[in-house]
């Protein structure tokens, strides 16, 4: 394992403890990340969401952390108060394990930024 990777490695698992304290359980993977984060970008609240909501919650979590890269910017949000993205600069092609990273590193950018 390389340097770098131990070092993603070791700041993903700080937040992972941070997010356990904060809500009394570890979140699972980095989907689970995903949908705490697309929850509260969308700003209203814990509630039951569809399966077709939690995919357009984690979608949501996506955009916005890939934002911080520039990928995408925020369009504005629909009449129901959900925000839509646009794709502004094209993604680099990477396998499996290369896209966990990326989104790894903006997930943990995103609660640098957004919970110092």
């Amino acid at each position: 394992m390389f340097k770098k990777d131990l070092d993603l490695e070791r700041a993903w698992n700080r937040l992972m403890i941070r997010l356990s304290d904060l809500f009394g359980k570890k979140p699972a993977n980095v989907e689970a990340v995903l949908f705490l984060v697309g929850v509260n970008e969308l700003g209203q609240g814990i509630k039951n969401f569809t399966k077709e909501e939690k995919q357009d919650l984690m979608h949501i979590a996506i955009c916005k952390a890939l934002s911080l890269s520039g990928f995408y910017v925020l369009e504005g949000l629909d009449e129901s108060g959900w925000p839509h993205w646009k794709l502004v600069k094209k993604l680099p092609h990477f396998d499996l394990l290369e896209q966990e990273k990326l989104l790894k590193m903006h997930l943990l950018e995103y609660f640098e930024k957004e919970y110092p």
